[in-house]
């Protein structure tokens, strides 16, 4: 059995299989359409797509993902399709089901060298170019806005006594928590990681079905504070909610340090065999493209660019550095490595204690 169907095992999401889509045709002047699996969230991803498909006449089918299995459903599915693919673009709201594609040989090697400036920063693209990361959020603390006066700002703090039974996460299994906990482990040590989640787990953390939910649960009152992503902190106060967020700041702490906030890249590749190659190159360029990165940035949920001319032009735009600050990029490939030594401990403590 391959590292990418143990690891979609270990967590638990493969019997998830979606439906509705039929093979696309060799391309050809006949042939329009390009099919695209994305993580991303319907409304984003649908905005960008109707930009794509206005500018080249390009028809785009669309299979999204659920909240609760966030990018893993569609994982399991483009694995399961590997000997007759029916996705040409696979376009993720996180690295790392990316990077166990590429590592099953899902993804097309080189097809991504051709959409992005040679000095792209090397850890948002895979060392033979089958996958490229663009357009970044960041995870941060979530917090009840009109209950919390002074949030925490360290996830050394989430253990703190004082915010006992009031702090929440998504199921670590899935999305950007799954790569935010193994990118903990491989910055801590696999056993500083399981004392911190030991820590957080005799903190009564609650589990919920995605980010989304997390915020929500905030908004509710059901707890006050909770690891989530700043696009779901902004669509809850577009809600009208009393969410609000803080960065993760740097901290020195003894075992469980921090060197700011983590960046959750959105990646993009090619499908293996995409049955529409010539059209898959042309939406795969777009989704990476400066114009795309702009429009997510200045949509409601304000991805950071990669292309630092981009950054540099938006924060004259808009002095809106917080924004736009990246302090750094971490090497998600690397942290794959610790993946399923994460989700074991989380496993053995959060879901399994």
């Amino acid at each position: 059995m391959s590292m990418l169907h143990r690891l979609l095992l270990c967590c638990a999401c493969s019997s998830v299989f979606l439906g509705g889509c039929s093979k696309q045709e060799s391309s050809s002047p006949q042939n329009s359409t390009v099919t695209l699996y994305t993580s991303v969230d319907d409304e984003f991803a649908q905005m960008v797509i109707d930009e794509f498909s206005a500018k080249t006449g390009i028809k785009v089918n669309i299979l999204g993902d659920t909240e609760a299995t966030k990018t893993t459903g569609l994982v399991t599915r483009i694995a399961a399709e590997m000997d007759h693919p029916i996705a040409d673009v696979w376009w993720s709201s996180e690295p790392m089901g990316t990077i166990l594609l590429n590592q099953s040989g899902a993804l097309s090697s080189g097809a991504m060298k051709s959409t992005v400036d040679e000095d792209w920063p090397s850890t948002l693209h895979s060392e033979d170019w089958s996958w490229v990361g663009t357009a970044m959020r960041a995870r941060v603390i979530g917090f009840a806005s009109d209950r919390v006066s002074i949030p925490p700002t360290t996830l050394a703090q989430l253990a703190d006594p004082t915010f006992r039974s009031r702090i929440g996460m998504a199921r670590p299994q899935f999305g950007t928590t799954r790569i935010h906990m193994a990118m903990l482990a491989d910055r801590w040590g696999i056993e500083a990681f399981e004392s911190w989640l030991k820590a957080i787990e005799k903190n009564n953390i609650r589990l919920y079905d995605g980010n989304a939910r997390v915020v929500a649960a905030i908004a509710m009152g059901e707890i006050d504070i909770g690891l989530t992503d700043t696009d779901d902190i902004w669509a809850g106060q577009r809600n009208g909610w009393n969410v609000d967020l803080v960065y993760e700041s740097q901290t020195d702490h003894p075992t469980w340090s921090s060197s700011g906030a983590t960046l959750i890249p959105n990646t993009v590749a090619i499908i293996q065999g995409a049955p529409n190659r010539s059209l898959a190159e042309q939406l795969a360029a777009y989704l990476v493209s400066a114009d795309t990165e702009r429009m997510l940035f200045e949509s409601s949920t304000h991805n950071t660019p990669v292309r630092q001319s981009l950054r540099d032009a938006l924060v004259a735009e808009n002095n809106d550095n917080e924004l736009l600050r990246v302090d750094r990029i971490p090497d998600y490939r690397k942290a794959s490595e610790k993946v399923r030594e994460a989700m074991d401990a989380c496993e053995r403590v959060l879901i399994s204690p």
